[in-house]
């Protein structure tokens, strides 16, 4: 018995042609060179403070970029800031990660708690790691330059362009938010969290669950600072998640210390971490 042949053809375009479309391949730029931006200060530092000849900033540009590479130059991509972040982060001790908005001025109150609070610690001997942004990142740096600590920041590559703040003292970029997030969140001592947004709440229950999971330190400590913000929160988790739904254990509560008191967090740090 005869094979039916497929009935299935092309379906033609308006003026009765049959389009063959072809798959478009991405290819990868090879023509581009490779771009250093080394070392030196971003930009200026606000209130007439002294730029720094120190080096400051060591940030690399990939030859390659998403939208015309393959899929293979973007795993190389990702394996490749998640080497230069391992061996930019091998070189640092004794490090207390900072998180908070990018919203949050020098005029807030929490961008001068956040800066007193790396002043603090980096006069302890702790460097202070923050994302290298604005605002309560910038406060974190600030604080720790100016106790003449040692002030690291990891920054993202954004549409808009997030530069490194002025008090960024050794500095790494990443085009990936995974690779930078996994950067800081990487063998911290401790973390800080003053009021942030989707960036600040996605560090902290990404923390919160490698400490309830056994994946981190149940010691470490995680201190949220600014009890307004926060216990909208803690009212949430404690009684939806913990009392009506049991999906968070009471003890995991326990994860965060919430506090307003600098006194408070700064020697919650020092006999923790």
């Amino acid at each position: 018995m005869p094979t039916k042949k497929s009935t299935h053809t092309a379906t033609p375009a308006p003026s009765g042609k049959i389009i063959k479309r072809a798959a478009k391949i991405p290819k990868s730029n090879t023509n581009s060179e490779p771009e250093f931006e080394t070392y030196g200060d971003v930009r200026p530092p606000r209130n007439g403070a002294k730029p720094s000849d120190k080096a400051a900033i060591v940030r690399q540009k990939m030859t390659f970029g998403d939208q015309d590479g393959s899929l293979s130059w973007r795993v190389f991509r990702i394996m490749s800031e998640y080497v230069d972040g391992f061996e930019f982060l091998s070189k640092l001790e004794h490090t207390v990660t900072f998180f908070g908005s990018a919203r949050l001025p020098e005029e807030s109150v929490y961008y001068q708690k956040a800066r007193e609070l790396a002043f603090r610690l980096a006069k302890k001997g702790y460097t202070i790691v923050t994302g290298g942004g604005p605002d309560i990142m910038e406060a974190g740096n600030r604080g720790a330059a100016e106790a003449d600590g040692k002030s690291v920041g990891l920054n993202i590559e954004l549409p808009l362009e997030q530069e490194f703040n002025p008090y960024v003292k050794q500095g790494i970029g990443f085009h990936y938010f995974m690779s930078r997030k996994f950067m800081l969140d990487y063998s911290a001592l401790a973390y800080v969290f003053f009021p942030g947004g989707f960036g600040t709440l996605d560090e902290l229950f990404t923390i919160s669950t490698l400490i309830q999971t056994g994946k981190a330190d149940r010691d470490v400590p995680v201190v949220l600072i600014g009890s307004e913000f926060w216990t909208p929160l803690f009212n949430w988790m404690r009684e939806g998640h913990v009392g009506q739904w049991r999906t968070v254990a009471v003890a995991d509560l326990e994860i965060w210390k919430l506090t307003d008191n600098l006194d408070e967090a700064a020697e919650w740090i020092y006999a923790k971490a």
